[in-house]
């Protein structure tokens, strides 16, 4: 395993705080799927009572002195995911300096119980910074696979580079998850970062798939319940290179809108309906707490996924949460996307990231944001690119002018954040961004509507998304036909972007050294294979001190 920190000092420390797509109102929830149609969508396995672990391990959120190590038991053969049936049983895990597990320097044990769907996880402390571990659990005489993690660097640490896979949107039913097992496959990442929508909550076929599910999902009718949330969650910790990706790098996860339901808000979600579905808030809890069972994350802020990690003096890392506390999404031409009592952060989590933003003594400030901050106009399409542009963002297919469930309909605090930036010479702040299902290279301009005679307050690297229905899958055309039409007109309105994908899909790699950080793209050449091939396709990057994007020509 080739490593990435490369650090001169070795002192403890940490900064970790702690469309319209819906063509139908469904009928009332279904209750949870039973058992048996779910375990036959498991790994194969011995029909008996020994515990398993069929959904892998994995690991999240390093700190220099720790990291969060996560499994699922399966105690019993019927003791599947939303069951809530099975056994008390005892995990045990240790963690070790080798991949033989020889040398070992930490080892305990949890209680997997059904109150927490037969998850675990083991906060680790008391480690070295900037290390490879390896870790496994066991139960009941048997082991799970082992895996490898990674803690961060010293709070004060001279890191020379860092390297972080990116990744969003992944749709189990418009194909498989070809980028995740390239991400593993690679071996020098240190962490990996997955910007949402994990999971997604539709029910079988009523989501972008080409018209065609590649794979179905489970449970077959839309998620509502928190059983309904345990085994979606459990069906996708089945996918063997999503495995794969998690036993090789600790992830660092924020949750987008599907985690719940599409365009949610703090008090609904366009996907929801209240009664038929039960109520928003009975739902958004059960989502929540499906989500902290099943990734491992630490909430931060009770019931949130808005928290901060460091690496070294070469970055912060500043995780949004842009659900939790948002105000309800306003119409494209509506007027109101600029009032200032509408907010997409919420007061306390806008407080805490420009504090955060200011007091950063780091290199660069990294900010993992799930919808595009970039502004985004695009009234000025041709109404055959506009109308199925329209369609993925989920938007009225005739007369608008910008997205609103991005911080386009919510202009006073990206007004007030990037004022910020700018009053307090805060530079190099990154925005690592998913959502759109496109992948984009911008300037975050002060100003957009004089662009580039106004500042750039910082720059934003958007990625594609790892299965979800871009443009080339709404419009049934080959990757790239409708990117060579609609990126000339989408930057001619919108001068700060340097390039637009709309079509492929794939993943990214930030590589950041104190000179630079820089993102490199990656497409696949199938979505729906599950031996898809990789290949890169693009890379830009923003020099230290400029607050700009810049094409280069080789990935790192």
């Amino acid at each position: 395993m080739t490593s990435r920190y490369r650090t001169t000092q070795a002192s403890e420390g940490a900064d970790s705080l702690a469309p319209r797509r819906r063509t139908v109102v469904k009928a009332a929830a279904a209750t949870a799927v039973l058992a048996a149609p779910l375990v036959a969508a498991l790994p194969a396995r011995a029909a008996s009572d020994t515990p398993a672990f069929l959904h892998g391990t994995a690991s999240g959120d390093p700190l220099p002195d720790g990291v969060l190590l996560w499994t699922r038991v399966t105690p019993a053969a019927d003791a599947v995911p939303g069951s809530g049936i099975g056994p008390d049983t005892e995990v045990s895990w240790i963690v070790a300096t080798d991949r033989a597990l020889t040398n070992v320097v930490s080892r305990g044990s949890v209680t997997a119980t059904a109150g927490s769907d037969h998850t675990v996880k083991a906060d680790v402390r008391g480690l070295a910074p900037a290390t490879d571990y390896w870790f496994r659990f066991s139960a009941g005489g048997t082991d799970s696979p082992v895996a490898r993690t990674r803690t961060a660097p010293a709070a004060d640490a001279t890191v020379t580079g860092l390297r972080f896979g990116v990744v969003s949107c992944a749709n189990w039913e418009a194909g498989h998850f070809a980028s995740y097992r390239h991400l593993a496959a690679r071996g020098d990442l240190d962490a990996w970062l997955h910007l949402g929508d994990y999971v997604y909550e539709y029910g079988t076929g009523e989501y972008g798939t080409r018209d065609t599910v590649v794979r179905q999902h489970a449970p077959a009718h839309e998620i509502i319940t928190l059983a309904d949330y345990r085994i979606r969650h459990g069906k996708y910790k089945t996918d063997p290179d999503l495995q794969a990706l998690h036993a090789k790098a600790p992830v660092i996860a924020i949750w987008d809108d599907h985690e719940f339901a599409n365009d949610s808000w703090s008090g609904g979600a366009e996907n929801h309906t209240e009664g038929a579905e039960g109520t928003w808030t009975a739902r958004q809890a059960a989502a929540k707490q499906a989500y902290f069972e099943w990734m491992p994350v630490r909430p931060a802020v009770a019931g949130t996924t808005y928290r901060r990690l460091r690496f070294g003096k070469l970055a912060d890392l500043s995780l949004l949460d842009l659900r939790s506390f948002r105000s309800q999404q306003v119409s494209a031409g509506s007027g109101s996307v600029d009032d200032p009592d509408r907010t997409i952060t919420g007061r306390a989590q806008l407080d805490w990231l420009k504090a955060g933003l200011k007091a950063s003594d780091t290199t660069w400030r990294l900010v993992g944001n799930s919808v595009m901050i970039s502004p985004f106009a695009i009234g000025t399409l041709s109404a055959d690119l506009l109308k199925p542009l329209a369609k993925l963002l989920g938007l009225p297919q005739d007369g608008l002018a910008l997205n609103t469930d991005q911080w386009d309909g919510y202009t006073d605090d990206r007004r007030e954040l990037l004022a910020h930036l700018r009053s307090n010479a805060i530079g190099n702040t990154v925005f690592l961004t998913g959502d759109i299902h496109m992948a984009w290279a911008n300037d975050v301009p002060v100003d957009a509507g004089t662009y580039p005679l106004s500042a750039s307050a910082a720059t934003e690297f958007v990625v594609t998304s790892v299965t979800s229905d871009n443009l080339d899958d709404l419009l049934k055309v080959s990757p790239g036909v409708v990117s060579t039409l609609a990126a000339p007109a989408i930057q001619l309105a919108n001068r700060h972007v340097h390039w637009v994908d709309t079509d492929r899909h794939g993943y990214g790699v930030l590589d950041i050294t104190a000179a630079r950080a820089q993102m490199d793209y990656y497409v696949l050449s199938d979505k729906t294979r599950a031996d898809a091939t990789s290949s890169w396709e693009r890379s830009y990057r923003t020099r230290s001190g400029t607050q700009k994007v810049e094409r280069t020509y080789d990935p790192v």
